[in-house]
């Protein structure tokens, strides 16, 4: 089992002068219903090759993905409540418990954004420190995923307060399935509130250098996104044959 720390969970991202130091910050992700285990081995294989930080799969594909980057350095992320967050909260810790037995090292959850948004801040806060700290027992991250694209400024402004009073490791702008993604001024806000001991992760729509070293000068200390290989080929990475 891994040794939690939030010092390396939260440590801000070194300045990205390469594609390598680049890959690092990267979640490779394949989220789509309808990912085949071709597609989940092909991920996993230009994670080990590229030296991405992680994979980010369903959870169906979890224990499949981690047997397949076991001895490297990549990690296994998953999803939970995903892509509504609106599941009940012992619906949450089951899904979590799961993935984490089957190999995930970090956990992207849902926020229950509808319940935020009726003012029910102990349901909310409640809910992300139970899965925070069961991610902790098993020495693994926990990452709250907000949807901006359906908060107003106070509510993303709040959300981030409850996750950082409840021990979250990072923040994360979106789950890449609303209307817009990340933005340079949500993570910029996110990380005033969340300070430097709490991750933020931009994730949707990054599909470009440019937009990358965009959400890495705003704060961003991690990546997520689909355009993984295109985004370091850009920055000089080979091809991957």
């Amino acid at each position: 089992m891994s040794v939690y720390s939030p010092v390396v969970a939260g440590i801000p991202a070194l300045p990205v002068s390469d594609w390598q130091s680049a890959a690092k910050l990267i979640e490779h992700t394949l989220l789509k219903p309808d990912a085949t285990r071709k597609q989940v081995a092909k991920l996993c294989q230009e994670a080990v090759h590229y030296g991405f930080h992680a994979v980010m799969v369903n959870p169906v594909n979890v224990a499949y993905a981690a047997a397949l980057v076991r001895g490297s350095a990549v990690k296994v992320g998953t999803v939970v409540g995903f892509p509504l967050g609106a599941n009940l909260t012992v619906t949450k810790l089951v899904e979590a418990e799961t993935a984490l037995r089957e190999g995930a090292h970090e956990l992207d959850m849902v926020m229950n954004i509808g319940a935020l948004k009726s003012g029910q801040r102990v349901l909310v806060q409640t809910e992300i420190r139970s899965l925070t700290q069961l991610a902790h027992r098993h020495g693994a991250l926990l990452k709250l995923i907000l949807e901006n694209a359906l908060l107003s400024q106070e509510e993303k402004i709040l959300a981030c307060a409850l996750a950082a009073d409840a021990g979250v490791d990072f923040v994360k702008t979106s789950s890449g399935l609303a209307e817009s993604g990340a933005t340079a001024y949500d993570v910029a806000l996110m990380r005033g509130v969340v300070g430097l001991n709490i991750g933020v992760k931009a994730a949707g729509g990054i599909r470009t250098a440019a937009h990358l070293l965009e959400m890495v000068d705003a704060g961003a200390n991690r990546i997520g996104t689909s355009a993984s290989v295109q985004i370091v080929q850009e920055m000089g990475a080979p091809a991957n044959e």
